[in-house]
């Protein structure tokens, strides 16, 4: 396997699982208390807010692996 792939592989994974930490992290809020929407509705809404929180906090991670492995560059 090269670079490329390990990355990519990892990237990946780490997007898998922070959508999924986020979809759990979600459920336990209850939106129909505060907006007046269907119950369908409101699962989608868990579902878009949970790709959307994991995918910005795996990006984050993984931007921050990166610096990290850059700053081996500086020295």
């Amino acid at each position: 396997m090269n670079v490329f792939g390990i990355q990519a592989l990892m990237g990946i994974i780490c997007q898998l699982f922070f959508i999924i930490l986020s979809f759990w992290a979600i459920q336990g809020i209850h939106f129909e208390r505060f907006l007046p929407i269907q119950e369908k509705q409101g699962k989608v809404l868990i579902v878009l807010l949970s790709i959307a929180i994991g995918f910005l906090c795996s990006s984050f991670f993984l931007s921050f692996i990166d610096n990290i492995k850059n700053l081996t560059l500086l020295f």
